[in-house]
């Protein structure tokens, strides 16, 4: 089936968005200050509580908001409201420092994640369905461009071509079953992978809010950026899906990579 125009300007807006730089590119281009160095300066303490809660909220997250976003029909998302949230979240953990990133992580993305299913919605998918519940988890493993995410095999399409077995194996285990059984360890597995890449997401937020201009105020600045950019994901994403729907899986794909921007 031929393309029509709208959907190949929905296609390139969404490849817009979902290859557009990732978090590090835009804190720096907010706060005016490179954020790089402060990756580097990452000490080893650190990057463990970093890992430590990007694992806990990806569980987190979720369970929580799953189980309490109610289905709706409604076209259009509310993103504002969410980054409101996010921001007040990310004044404490800006005012407490570091420290706080075990507690006020897993708040943060469960609030991300109630904003992906929220956009989910928007572009028709049914977040009853299991399909979708996975789909809206795998928005964290989406990084956009930078440093760390070309290191690690990334790009939206590499994504989700690394990422297709361990959420295909997941579909099919729990196909009729709560997808809350977090006990399952292919659901484990599943959660631990999208926690791995989303962590290098969470380094770039961490390094931010230990640069010395980032207090209070600059914590909640960089949550919303942080919020922003996972709605990005998302919005690309499920717009692909959307798509995908339409025309098929490989000739979308086809089309994504044949795009310029």
């Amino acid at each position: 089936m031929q393309m029509d125009s709208i959907d190949l300007q929905s296609l390139r807006l969404a490849k817009e968005l979902l290859e557009k730089p990732g978090l590090t590119a835009r804190i720096a281009a907010k706060i005016g200050a490179p954020v790089e160095k402060g990756l580097s300066l990452l000490p080893d303490k650190m990057q463990k509580t970093v890992h430590k809660a990007a694992e806990k909220s990806i569980h987190v997250a979720y369970d929580l908001a799953m189980r309490t976003v109610p289905p709706s029909n409604d076209k259009t998302s509310h993103n504002l409201g969410h980054k409101l949230a996010v921001a007040g979240t990310g004044g404490a953990g800006g005012f407490f420092g570091p420290a706080s990133l075990l507690i006020e992580l897993p708040i943060s993305t469960t609030l991300m994640m109630r904003s992906i299913i929220d956009i989910a919605q928007s572009e028709g998918e049914d977040i009853s369905d299991v399909d979708t519940k996975l789909a809206c988890l795998e928005v964290f493993a989406f990084g956009g461009l930078s440093t760390a995410d070309d290191a690690a095999g990334s790009g939206y399409i590499m994504t989700r071509a690394a990422l297709s077995k361990a959420f295909t194996d997941a579909a099919k285990a729990f196909l009729g079953k709560s997808l809350a059984e977090e006990s399952a360890p292919i659901m484990v597995r599943l959660l631990s992978s999208v926690a791995s890449r989303f962590q290098l997401v969470v380094a770039e937020k961490a390094a931010a809010q230990l640069m010395p201009l980032v207090g209070a105020l600059g914590g909640a600045a960089v949550n919303v950026i942080f919020m922003d950019h996972f709605q990005d994901m998302a919005r690309g994403h499920f717009v692909v899906r959307r798509l995908e729907r339409k025309y098929g899986i490989n000739e979308v794909q086809t089309m994504y990579r044949e795009l310029t921007i």
